[in-house]
């Protein structure tokens, strides 16, 4: 475990006290805890991304995809608990 020093005005640092004392929190565990939550939101946002941009560069490439009334239809059966083909992709 290393160490890092942060400053904070004295406002945000008597709001961090508060809010870890309603937390039952130390303030430290409550900033380890700010902090693991919002790495963890950059890191999902990230991948999120990455994701989005490799599907598109398929797009891209391929030129296939799957119309969107297909796709609504399908998952809206899927969330009735009906079963049916998954939708292929195709040049649009």
């Amino acid at each position: 475990m290393s160490t890092t020093t942060v400053r904070l005005p004295e406002q945000l640092k008597k709001r961090l006290g508060e809010a870890a004392r309603k937390a039952g929190l130390t303030p430290h565990a409550l900033i380890i805890q700010a902090i693991a939550e919002r790495v963890d939101a950059e890191e999902k946002q990230g991948s999120f991304i990455a994701e989005a941009e490799a599907r598109y560069e398929n797009l891209v490439s391929t030129g296939e995809a799957i119309a969107w009334p297909e796709m609504r239809s399908y998952l809206e059966n899927r969330r009735a608990g009906k079963r049916g083909r998954r939708p292929r992709a195709r040049k649009l």
